[in-house]
């Protein structure tokens, strides 16, 4: 069971300076093909500001997602792996993998959160993203799943 997540949706070895631009950043490719409109990133960002760090699900990893809305075209993934740790200032710190999460309804949101829960549940897994040295080697632990 694949998450769908395609090669134009993987970003490997980025900086941020904050969680915020973390999520800017993993997002660039779902509002580059039109996915999603910068507004949604903006959603994503404000939900952590009136939620807290809800995102970030398991130490290292953050799977940034809004409700949703007009502003997701396209149901879609996107990923990015960073070189610095990101704070989202919660007990899973420090966060170096961003998924961004965009659904047009809350059934295909349901549908890809089991798919990511999947590959989630391999207790490597997160060591293994991070270790990527380009986008290819990351997507193909994506097709293995």
């Amino acid at each position: 069971m694949s998450t769908g997540i395609r090669l134009e949706n993987i970003q490997v070895g980025k900086t941020a300076k904050d969680w915020e631009e973390a999520i800017q950043i993993a997002a660039q490719p779902l509002v580059k093909q039109g996915a999603i409109s910068k507004q949604y990133v903006q959603n994503m960002i404000d939900s952590v500001n009136t939620l807290g760090p809800y995102i970030v699900i398991m130490p290292q990893f953050a799977l940034a997602h809004a409700a949703p809305c007009a502003e997701v075209k396209q149901s879609d993934i996107s990923i990015a792996t960073f070189k610095n740790d990101i704070l989202f200032h919660c007990k899973h710190d420090p966060v170096r993998i961003v998924m961004c999460l965009a659904c047009t309804d809350k059934t295909s949101h349901i549908n890809k959160l089991q798919k990511i829960a999947e590959i989630l549940m391999d207790q490597d897994i997160v060591e293994k993203m991070i270790a990527c040295k380009n986008e290819e080697e990351l997507y193909s632990l994506f097709q293995d799943k």
